[in-house]
């Protein structure tokens, strides 16, 4: 997940990039002067979704975690029990190329953690760890598991409210499974209502924090191999649209071909420079082990002790895996199933992912390496983790400045989107080519301005999709409960097809 400048202090993640004017970015007064209204608007929404009521914890983030709690409970542990049969669904054990919808499985998974893994996984848990110490992983790590839940209930609800149009098309996502699922339960004028809000807040966090942010940050990275990219950023921002445009026009399957092969190899080549440190250092890992688990507890780390840490911990997490947002209940809904429980199991093992496996392994490279020490990378995330593989592997720094790239790309293509299906619900399908050329150029305007406040905005935004998202999901608690059962009761019975 994305960080931005207006939730620093909180998630302690600056972005001097954002803060600061690069002289050689074109000068676009307009939208400079839109700039300026919207950090008026920003001071407002950080002032009600960062109130901690005195704890240090913010008020989004509490949300992102009960909902997650309360899953957790509430379906038995479901993301637990079911984890092994997540992995055999993944692997096309049970795809059925009869069943409706529009990409498998697998590539249902891939187009959602394209859009979730990213710079969270390379500077938040820098950050975490440097902030909060080697015990704020553990709390990840708990967060990561409570927010599996929460990926369960979205995208099993995403299956059961979808509508397949006559060519085949889905549509679904939080929008529909709000209004259809609420208007069930005898809250029609509620579910309309949080499916709009959850519907513009979506399209708002696709511009800004799923486009803007992720062109700019990628001219950023590359300015490190080579400072023309910031001197021709116009130029690059060109491309990049050109890059974005060639895949989203395609549509969800064109996506999904993308990712799910962009997805696996950006992932192996962070995980193996990654594996190259630890097991360069392997006698060390253990001590590591003990060291993150002994001060998760030990209350030393900062000020405030235990929850200081813990606070810090769930925070990142819920940045970084997006659980309860209900973002990738709109990818999910497009998978070839007639099972909602199983594309919520699938579902489950994003945050896995993402937190459990991707961030692990960032933060026991800063660890090994020693990076989380020196005073001078304090708070700056991304430059930490750089610096950490940079002290392991010569050259390393070009490699993760390409990897931000691809993840920065990703994330782009799969949060259009998201964005589409919003804009779909508000204005129709007529209309999806305005929201398409509009998302192009918010690619062009990312990579070559430096609009802090609008883009804080839209990650204020794309925090807020959780409000509508966890209420709704909460209330249509038993209906999922309902399915899993069901599909847990035939699975056990053997009544399952395989088809490998």
């Amino acid at each position: 997940m994305r960080s931005f400048h207006t939730t620093a202090l909180i998630l302690g993640l600056a972005a001097p990039a954002l803060a600061q004017t690069d002289e050689s970015s074109w000068s676009l007064s307009r939208l400079g002067g839109l700039d300026s209204l919207m950090g008026e608007i920003v001071a407002l929404l950080s002032t009600v979704l960062l109130f901690d009521f005195g704890t240090g914890l913010p008020l989004i983030v509490a949300v992102l975690l009960f909902g997650g709690i309360f899953y957790s409970f509430y379906f038995g542990w479901f993301s637990i029990r079911a984890f092994r049969h997540a992995i055999d669904i993944v692997r096309g054990i049970y795809d059925d190329p009869n069943d409706p919808g529009e990409i498998s499985h697998f590539k249902a998974l891939a187009s959602a953690l394209s859009a979730t893994i990213g710079l969270g996984n390379i500077a938040g848990v820098a950050v975490a760890i440097g902030t909060g110490g080697p015990g704020a992983l553990v709390w990840m790590i708990v967060t990561a598991i409570f927010g599996m839940s929460s990926k369960l209930a979205s995208c099993t609800l995403a299956i059961m409210y979808r509508t397949i149009q006559s060519d085949g098309r889905v549509t679904g996502g939080p929008m529909y499974y709000l209004e259809k699922g609420l208007e069930l339960r005898g809250f029609k004028r509620l579910g309309r209502t949080l499916a709009i809000l959850f519907a513009i807040l979506c399209i708002g966090g696709a511009l800004g924090g799923g486009n803007m942010f992720q062109s700019n940050q990628t001219v950023e990275a590359l300015g490190v191999v080579s400072p023309l990219f910031k001197t021709y950023d116009w130029l690059f921002g060109l491309i990049l649209a050109a890059l974005v445009g060639a895949v989203i026009i395609g549509g969800i399957q064109r996506i999904a071909s993308v990712t799910s092969r962009l997805v696996p190899t950006m992932c192996i080549l962070y995980v193996l420079s990654a594996l190259f440190i630890i097991l360069s250092n392997i006698g060390e890992v253990p001590a590591m082990f003990v060291l993150i688990f002994s001060e998760a507890f030990s209350g030393q780390a900062v000020e405030g002790g235990i929850l200081g840490i813990a606070i810090i911990g769930i925070t990142r997490a819920a940045f970084s895996n997006e659980a309860g947002i209900g973002s990738a209940a709109i990818a999910h809904a497009a998978a070839k199933t007639e099972e909602p429980a199983r594309e919520g199991i699938v579902a489950m093992i994003g945050p896995f992912i993402d937190t459990i496996v991707i961030c692990t392994m960032t933060a026991l490279v800063v660890l090994l390496t020693g990076v989380y020490k020196d005073p001078n990378l304090q708070g700056k995330g991304a430059e930490m983790t750089a610096t950490a593989f940079g002290s392991a592997i010569p050259g390393a720094e070009i490699a993760l400045a390409i990897i931000i790239c691809l993840f920065a790309y990703s994330t782009m293509i799969s949060w259009e989107y998201y964005g589409e299906r919003a804009w779909e619900y508000l204005f129709g399908g007529g209309s999806l080519l305005i929201f398409r050329l509009l998302f192009v150029l918010f690619v062009w305007i990312g990579a070559v301005s430096q609009l802090a406040n609008v883009i804080s905005f839209s990650d204020l935004m794309i925090l807020s999709m959780a409000f509508p998202n966890i209420i709704g999901g909460i209330i249509l608690s038993p209906l999922i409960k309902q399915k899993l059962q069901e599909y847990w009761a035939r699975l056990q019975r053997g009544e399952m097809r395989r088809f490998k």
